[in-house]
């Protein structure tokens, strides 16, 4: 009978240890499965699920969920980043490497056959993450190094391509900011064709200098630009003062001399008015009207006469002579 009861205890023990195992399976069941059907996107990130190993979504950030072990869910770093080009060099340390690459490495041919060292930055990140992930894949090197190969490749040809069609006055100074823009818009054309889900946020041109060999000869020629610059400065201020000045006596001038037109357009209006009367009245009278303008026309001669004296033909005497002068007998 002891023996009995014995084997009835234990039987009970391992039935109890049953008990407890299948829980924690269960309960270790539950939490595994818990722990992949929820999950969470980070604010600088995005997800992209794959169901039966083919794209399905992209997740935004926040909480999120999904089937599991059918599901499988690949984050995508949305950061932006930059690249130090033309070196393709990322990172804190680009500016002491860059300073490290010989200068021969960054010379790029101007439209004009010059050359000119150019280095620029690239800002980037991730537009759309399934294209990132799929279209351009390499398993032996780092999916971001990989990608940063390809930006690195495109915009040195994009920027070898815009710097040939300018001069090298007008990459150094004017044309800085028009060659940036073209850049940043180049690049991301390039891009968008090998649909690699990568946007170009910013474009800016960092270093744009002479070689050192010919350093010294450009600052001379932009100290004459500054001189040229300063003195085209000084001729338009003056040009400024004067021109005003010049306007108002043409103006002036211009109405003294319409002034003069119409005073004389009046008097020779009043003189061919005066004529045309003196013709109406010489039409009416032709002989009254002549012996009348030629007595007119004789004192007004001799108005202006101090001595006069009149030679009579007809008279027979010695001196045929008529002193009109003042005081005469």
């Amino acid at each position: 009978m002891s023996n009995d009861i014995q084997f009835d205890f234990k039987r009970e023990d391992v039935a109890r240890a049953t008990r407890v195992i299948v829980i924690g399976v269960i309960v270790l069941a539950v939490i595994l499965i818990g722990s992949r059907t929820v999950y969470t996107v980070q604010p600088n990130e995005e997800a992209v699920v794959l169901r039966f190993g083919r794209y399905n979504a992209t997740a935004s950030p926040g909480l999120q969920f999904c089937i599991p072990f059918v599901d499988e869910v690949l984050f995508v770093d949305v950061r932006e980043r930059n690249i130090r080009m033309p070196f393709g060099i990322t990172g804190e340390k680009s500016e002491v490497v860059a300073a490290r690459v010989n200068e021969e490495d960054v010379l790029m041919l101007t439209g004009d056959l010059n050359a000119a060292v150019v280095e620029w930055t690239v800002q980037w990140q991730v537009a759309d993450p399934q294209q990132y992930l799929f279209t351009f894949h390499s398993e032996r090197v780092d999916q971001d190094d990989y990608l940063q190969a390809i930006i690195t490749v495109v915009g040195r040809t994009v920027m070898n391509r815009l710097v040939g069609d300018y001069s090298i006055g007008e990459v150094l100074t004017s044309k800085r900011e028009e060659i940036s823009v073209k850049a940043a818009n180049a690049t991301q054309q390039m891009l968008d064709k090998y649909e690699c889900g990568i946007r170009i946020t910013n474009l800016q041109l960092q270093r744009v200098t002479p070689p050192d060999q010919v350093r010294a000869s450009y600052a001379a020629i932009n100290e004459a630009d500054q001189t040229r610059d300063k003195l085209e400065n000084e001729a338009n201020k003056e040009k400024n003062t004067l021109l005003p000045t010049a306007k108002a006596e043409r103006d002036k001038m211009i109405r003294e001399a319409e002034g003069y037109v119409a005073r004389r357009r009046s008097e020779v209006k009043g003189e061919i008015d005066a004529l045309m009367a003196q013709y109406e009245q010489f039409a009416k009278a032709p002989e009254e009207t002549r012996q009348r303008l030629y007595l007119e026309s004789l004192e007004k001669v001799f108005s202006n006469v101090e001595n006069k004296t009149i030679i009579d033909s007809d008279l027979q005497q010695l001196l045929p002579l008529l002193n009109l002068s003042e005081g005469s007998r």
